[in-house]
Formats: C-alpha cells, sequence, structure tokens
C-alpha cells in the first residue's frame, strides 16, 4: 500500500461500498476500503479505512489506520494512525498508535494509546533503566 498522507487521494482507496450499499456480516480486506453506505457486524484488516462523511458503521473495527468523516457506533483499533475529520463522529473506545482530531469532531468514548516498544526513544530514559534494560537484554 502506498504511503500517502492525503486521505482523499482515489490512489490509495482499492475498494467502496457505494453510498447506496448496505452490508451486514464481517469484513476483512487487504490494502484499503472506503465506506460510503451502511455497514453492521465486524470489520478487520491490516490496511487502510476511510469512512466517509455520511456513512454509518455499527460495528467494532480493527485495523492499520482509520480516517472517520461519518459515523462509527463501536470500538476502534488503529495500529498505526486514527484522524477524525470534522464531520466524524466516534461512539465507542478508541485504541491507536497515533491520534489526529479535528475541530468539530464528535467523540463519547475512551481512547488508550497503543505504545510501541521498539519505537520508543532510548535515549529519553532514565539512566538506570536503561542500564537495566541492557543487562537484560
Amino acid at each position: 500500500m502506498a504511503k500517502n498522507d492525503d486521505h482523499k487521494g482515489n490512489d490509495r482507496i482499492s475498494t467502496t461500498l457505494g453510498r447506496e450499499t448496505e452490508f451486514n456480516g464481517i469484513m476483512r480486506f487487504r490494502d484499503s476500503l472506503k465506506i460510503d453506505g451502511a455497514f453492521t457486524g465486524e470489520i478487520v484488516s491490516g490496511g487502510f479505512l476511510y469512512v466517509e462523511n455520511g456513512a454509518t458503521i455499527t460495528a467494532n473495527v480493527k485495523v492499520g489506520s482509520i480516517v472517520i468523516g461519518g459515523t462509527v457506533k463501536g470500538n476502534v483499533e488503529a495500529t498505526e494512525k486514527l484522524e477524525m475529520l470534522s464531520t466524524g463522529k466516534v461512539f465507542g473506545n478508541i485504541r491507536t498508535a497515533k491520534l489526529k482530531i479535528a475541530d468539530g469532531v464528535v467523540f463519547e468514548g475512551k481512547c488508550e494509546m497503543i505504545r510501541n516498544p521498539q519505537a520508543l526513544n532510548v535515549f529519553s530514559g532514565p539512566v538506570e533503566q536503561l542500564k537495566k534494560s541492557a543487562q537484560t537484554s
């Protein structure tokens, strides 16, 4: 999947559920998915999910990264990044490594930040802690 910070880039979206689409069940995908319509169930992927303004998702979501411009009712986990646009609404808990929230979003739930041990800066820790870590490795 191309690394592109432009969340509206069509080259990043490989599959779209259109505005007239309603889907119930378990959704799995590899690269990217854009939802314009309604989805109920569960979404699981290591890829990128884009929830368009006007879309409604009633599901627990676990993806690599997600941009939310519509409504999500359920818990959301994004192992890489979660971005909420100004039109985004989340009614549930979120868990992510990176979080970006625009002004005007609606968020009712708890937020937990995922800490990636490989991404921690070893130079920011206390010296004694670094010594202990080096001895156990």
